[in-house]
């Protein structure tokens, strides 16, 4: 395994992912149990889907052995490929959070009757009225 191929760098996308949130969007994402669940249901999707393509049996899709670790759960799936589906899902929803917190806009409270919330770029809350 030289994990130059796909280990190194699904690794150093995870670290780019959490840097950009902790260091300079700071969107406060990490801390939403909605964001949480959310993962919880990509995982639950990525093991059917991944399972199938990826299963030793019958594979789909193959990889090169030389360029991940070898180690797969459940399924037969390389591990590399959850840091990966964390890696784009979490910067995606950076992107969207980020983009809505620049708006200054809230979805929820925006309805009919309902005064909108607005965000600071610190993401602390107000109500216009």
């Amino acid at each position: 395994m030289s994990g130059l191929g796909y280990t190194v760098p699904v690794v150093l996308a995870v670290v780019a992912v959490c840097a950009l949130e902790l260091v300079v969007l700071r969107t406060g994402l990490f801390r939403r149990l909605a964001y949480w669940l959310s993962m919880v249901i990509v995982l639950g999707f990525q093991v059917l889907v991944d399972g199938w393509l990826t299963k030793l049996s019958s594979p789909v899709f193959r990889y090169n052995e030389d360029q991940i670790t070898g180690l797969r759960f459940p399924f037969d799936i390389p591990i590399e490929d959850f840091l990966l589906g964390f890696a784009v899902v979490t910067a995606v929803l950076l992107l969207w959070e980020r983009q809505r917190l620049s708006d200054g806009l809230r979805d929820e409270g925006a309805t009919a009757g309902h005064p909108a919330t607005r965000i600071d770029r610190h993401g602390r809350s107000r109500l216009d009225s």
